[in-house]
């Protein structure tokens, strides 16, 4: 038997109306249940579905409607009231979580008057009058609700950024502020990388794979997926860009999207240029034509931006002196430091001034060098410098104490044969040659990978601690490790165009200053999941004006602003 019932003013968000279902669907003699918030659209799905009724017609969106399929002598009466109980038990559980919670943006406010990030997963049709509130409110706003018009997008888009605020979204799955994830998202190192984004799990998979690759992230923002579409022209792509310009904690930032409308491209590129800190570009589906363009760099997949965007990240603006502009390069082996060789010549275009490579110079031009200590003039009558690391350790104050070093580059290779603990043998040298630098007023940069696997007797990770703790750079191959030493220089040598930027609004820059404290409009899971993170957090349990009768509503806000 299908029949509905009704439950006027009784508004609940999605995850508690799906944690419903799955109870009463468990019910003995229930065939099958549809339960729903009584709006337009759901009333017409429900009659699709053989629930329709007398009863149906009246419901209003704010009521809460259950579709009910019952085998005959079943009591539909029960089904009720054991929702009714399921109800009244979300609730006693809400009440005794300790989630701060209100029932009106009023009391949301006084309750947490530092509050200055909103996020919104109410119902699309509600989120422009609900949004426009929380700006007149100066707060920065996500939003996770989608079916939210364009026209609407672009009006609050539009009055977020007169009034110097971050408009995430609609349709924003994904963010991280200040280390806080924020909806859907994960838990990964902080670190310099800041991400824009118009893709929720493109965002989180960039962000995955920068913790894998051992770098971090500072800020992710996200746009929701239509920014950069020829409607609403990039507006919030060109503030992140500028916000994370201006932060202290980022050196790189990345932009995934899929391909931008082409006048917004181009308006989003040329922002770019302008920028004193690499940007890496994926936007998915197009293959780039080329691999950079300035201090733009192009990826193709998520996981090659990533990858890009670690070997991109130095530690801020390197404070190189004027007279420290080589790289110098120690291998142990021959054919890592042919490849480090091959890049530094395709990147910086230099000419070898020793194409006989003798002395096991497999590059040697103005300051950069590249040696390879396991050339036979390195070797006769002493082990091979995989085997014995001291040949390495020796020639590394030389290398600290010559003023032109900026980078010192070093390969770590571990497997059988190899030393029992290579890194461990080079850290005195790297620690006393760093704070010898530092004396003399230089700051060096080591950068390194290491050639091995977690079964190697010698423990990848324990070698790739060891470097860290000694405040080496490990990038998770030979390539990335070089290409991150050519982006430090590139870095340090760029010129400031600080002021060619707009200067970040005082709420953003708050906002990433100090961290989020959140107030949560909507699926209060969030909230949950902020409050159990330390995060300060409100959960406004918000219903739809006039139990969602436009028309009524549509008098309230008339009488409110008179």
């Amino acid at each position: 038997m299908l029949t509905t019932a009704i439950k006027p003013n009784t508004y609940q968000d999605s995850v508690s109306l799906m944690l419903l279902s799955q109870q009463l669907s468990a019910l003995p003699g229930v065939n099958k249940v549809s339960v729903m918030m009584g709006t337009p659209a759901n009333k017409d799905i429900l009659r699709a579905t053989g629930f329709d009724s007398p009863e149906l017609a009246s419901a209003q969106p704010g009521d809460l409607v259950l579709g009910v399929d019952v085998e005959d002598g079943t009591d539909v009466a029960y089904v009720v009231t054991q929702a009714e109980e399921a109800l009244k038990n979300q609730a006693s559980r809400s009440a005794s979580s300790g989630l701060r919670t209100a029932r009106s943006l009023a009391r949301a406010l006084k309750i947490a008057p530092s509050a200055n990030l909103a996020l919104v997963s109410i119902p699309g049709q509600y989120v422009a009058d609900e949004v426009a509130g929380l700006l007149d409110r100066d707060l920065n706003v996500m939003i996770f609700s989608d079916n939210v018009s364009i026209e609407d997008e672009l009006q609050l888009k539009r009055t977020a950024h007169e009034r110097g605020l971050l408009l995430m979204g609609p349709d924003c799955g994904t963010a991280s502020i200040h280390g806080v994830p924020l909806a859907f998202a994960n838990a990964v190192s902080g670190g310099n990388i800041g991400i824009v984004g118009a893709s929720g799990t493109g965002v989180q998979e960039v962000m995955a794979q920068i913790d894998q690759l051992g770098g971090g992230v500072s800020n992710a923002i996200g746009l929701g997926g239509r920014d950069l579409g020829a409607d609403i022209g990039g507006i919030m792509c060109l503030q992140a860009l500028a916000t994370l310009e201006n932060d202290p904690t980022t050196s790189t930032i990345v932009i995934i999207s899929k391909p931008p409308a082409p006048a917004v491209r181009k308006r989003v590129e040329s922002y770019a240029q302008r920028l004193t800190k690499p940007v890496v570009a994926v936007f998915l589906g197009e293959k780039p034509d080329v691999a950079t363009n300035g201090n733009l760099v192009y990826a193709y997949t998520l996981a090659d931006a990533a990858a890009r965007a670690v070997e991109l990240a130095g530690r801020g603006r390197p404070a190189f002196g004027p007279t420290q502009r080589w790289i110098k390069a120690l291998y142990t082996g021959g054919t890592l430091a042919n490849e480090a060789a091959m890049l530094i010549r395709d990147q910086l275009g230099v000419i070898d001034s020793d194409p006989a490579h003798a002395q096991g110079y497999v590059l040697r031009s103005g300051g950069h060098e590249i040696i390879d200590l396991g050339d036979d003039a390195y070797t006769q009558g002493r082990p091979h410098p995989m085997i014995d690391p001291t040949a390495r350790a020796e020639r590394l104050p030389a290398v600290f104490d010559d003023e032109g070093t900026a980078v010192v580059l070093l390969d770590i290779v571990i497997g059988f044969g190899a030393a029992d603990d290579p890194a461990g043998a080079l850290v005195p040298a790297i620690e006393e040659g760093l704070e010898r630098a530092a004396q003399a007023g230089r700051q060096v940069v080591v950068v390194a990978s290491v050639c091995g696997t977690s079964r190697d007797f010698q423990g990848y990770a324990d070698q790739v601690a060891k470097l860290r703790d000694a405040h080496v750079t490990v990038l998770p191959n030979n390539a990335a490790a070089v290409r991150h030493a050519l982006a430090l220089l590139a870095t340090s040598s760029r010129p400031s165009t600080a002021g060619e930027t707009e200067p970040t609004p005082p709420r953003i820059a708050q906002l990433l200053e100090d961290g989020p404290t959140v107030l949560n409009i909507g699926l209060r899971s969030f909230a949950e999941t902020l409050a159990t993170a330390g995060v300060a957090t409100v959960q406004y349990d918000w219903a739809p004006v006039a139990g969602g009768d436009s028309r009524l509503a549509g008098l309230l806000r008339a009488l409110d602003n008179a």
